[in-house]
């Protein structure tokens, strides 16, 4: 947290290499946090660009509350709920279902992987925005309850009712095999 404060510090003097460093430290993650919630890798890199510009243009005026990670981690939660405000859901849920996922190991390994990959990402589309962000938030994030309540700007049960039906209806939709 200290390092942060000190990055935070040199970014508002006009240091980019605190903003490089910033970005070095947390972009893999928020893009597997973007790529989660989207299913998109395109509009993930362009949420990620997007959070981070937008940060850039503001970092004078910004006072964090929380970490920096929870900041920027709400910052792409916050741009994907525009994306979905402004796309078509049917429209991603079917592109998601159709894209391949690659993987890099060996060919047999891969193969299964890449199905694997494709039924978690399809039956991920077709639960509720709120309940696939409560999910990736948890699992892909590593956040606490508390820090995905404060996010979703509603109680600790209410995300931990949106985490145990989002995973009963995953293992139902995996279990079936993710056809209607």
């Amino acid at each position: 947290m200290l390092d942060e404060r000190r990055l935070m510090d040199r970014l508002k003097q006009g240091d980019t290499e605190a903003l490089r460093q910033i970005y070095m430290t947390h972009k893999d993650g928020l893009l597997t946090l973007g790529f989660s919630l989207l299913h998109d890798m395109h509009a993930a890199e362009d949420t990620l660009h997007d959070v981070f510009v937008s940060f850039a243009g503001s970092v004078s005026r910004l006072e964090l509350r929380t970490s920096l990670r929870a900041y920027l981690t709400a910052s792409v939660v916050n741009r994907v709920r525009d994306h979905f405000r402004r796309t078509n859901k049917e429209e991603i849920q079917a592109s998601a279902m159709e894209r391949p996922v690659r993987v890099s190991t060996g060919p047999a390994g891969a193969a299964v992987l890449n199905e694997e990959a494709q039924r978690m990402t399809a039956a991920l589309a077709r639960l509720p925005l709120e309940q696939r962000e409560v999910i990736t938030l948890r699992l892909n994030a590593g956040m606490k309850l508390r820090e995905i309540a404060e996010i979703q700007e509603t109680s600790i049960p209410t995300v931990q009712g949106r985490y145990r039906y989002g995973m009963d209806k995953l293992r139902t939709l995996l279990a079936g095999g993710c056809e209607e």
